[in-house]
């Protein structure tokens, strides 16, 4: 039995670069719309029914400064989803690169990470909610 024969390199890109042109797509229309200004996004439903930070919170304000190269305001709005595209950013190049290469990306996550990754979402929404943690808060 023969192998599947070879993908091209326009078919193997396909999936990475539509991945890629929705996000940009996404942080284009951030960057238009602020959301600094009220009535243009819903408000977080935990952040209006309880009055708590959730680890979300702040996120398209800091997606809007991180578009137009405030970094230190992004970081402000919220520090973590920085991070998020950053690590978005090197996992979009290690598909792009694996994909015109022809080599499939998956990713196993293993629930040690999973859980690992909940830990910092629960502290980060901790700390950002004490009074000694307000420089997290949006």
């Amino acid at each position: 039995m023969a192998p599947p024969p070879a993908r091209s390199l326009a078919r193997r890109l396909l999936a990475p670069v539509a991945t890629l042109a929705g996000v940009a797509a996404a942080f284009a229309y951030v960057g238009t719309v602020d959301p600094n200004e009220p009535g243009h996004y819903p408000v977080c439903p935990l952040l209006r029914f309880t009055g708590i930070y959730c680890p979300g919170c702040g996120g398209l304000r800091s997606a809007h400064a991180f578009v137009h190269g405030d970094l230190p305001a992004a970081l402000g709005a919220n520090a973590l989803a920085v991070i998020g595209y950053g690590l978005f950013g090197v996992l979009m190049a290690l598909w792009l690169i694996r994909a015109a290469r022809g080599v499939p990306m998956r990713l196993a996550v293993s629930p040690v990470l999973w859980w690992g990754i909940g830990a910092v979402l629960a502290l980060f929404t901790l700390v950002r909610n004490l009074p000694f943690g307000s420089a997290l808060a949006p």
